[in-house]
């Protein structure tokens, strides 16, 4: 898919679906935030939580007292909503417009976090333009947390197709200079009921 046909696919979802209906929504991300207090960052470290959508991830990190957040989603459309609903709030947080499989990381980060956006790109050059983006943004020492559908997830998700991938498949992906810390699977329960089986991996950069 087309940068630009990926750009109108998202804006489209976000325009015209309420932000409970989408099947990925959390009133809070339990799971991330876990997974990010334990790299034990200081408040002043660098996160940037790429495919954010209308995630309440930079809500609830926002509360948790980190002060240096950015959002990069596809979509305008999305961060429009995301601005706000945080409001003043919102005067915090970076808002970056971008597809990630073109962006050219102009921050660094002290944690780079995605919750299924990976597994949407199920091309070769997509998925090493994604690898390539991380290792410019992440500096050394820093962590990534990438979440997608395990293999006993679903295999389409909002009209798209998905790249599942079991537990060994994504710390690779990152290359040499990132070591695997933890990597395990857990189930998902939709607004509608449903449960989406996701992997979970936290990888941290090595220092030099």
């Amino acid at each position: 898919m087309m940068s630009d046909t990926r750009q109108e696919h998202w804006d489209k979802i976000f325009a015209t679906k309420d932000e409970e209906a989408v099947s990925w929504f959390q009133v809070r991300p339990e799971t991330s935030l876990r997974l990010i207090r334990a790299c034990g960052l200081p408040k002043a470290a660098g996160i940037l939580d790429v495919g954010a959508g209308c995630s309440h991830l930079p809500d609830a990190l926002l509360e948790e007292g980190f002060a240096n957040i950015a959002v990069l989603d596809i979509s305008a459309t999305a961060l429009a909503r995301t601005r706000a609903r945080l409001g003043d709030k919102g005067l915090a947080v970076r808002f970056i417009v971008a597809d990630l499989t073109a962006w050219q990381p102009d921050l660094t980060v002290d944690l780079w976090h995605d919750r299924a956006v990976l597994h949407f790109l199920t091309q070769d050059r997509d998925r090493a333009a994604y690898a390539d983006a991380v290792r410019q943004a992440v500096k050394p020492g820093g962590f990534v947390l990438i979440s997608g559908f395990a293999p006993g997830g679903p295999e389409r998700c909002s009209g798209l197709p998905v790249l599942r991938a079991n537990q060994d498949a994504i710390a690779p992906l990152l290359g040499p200079v990132f070591d695997l810390l933890e990597t395990f699977e857990e189930d998902h329960q939709t607004p509608s009921g449903g449960r989406q089986r996701f992997v979970f991996t936290r990888c941290q950069r090595r220092h030099g």
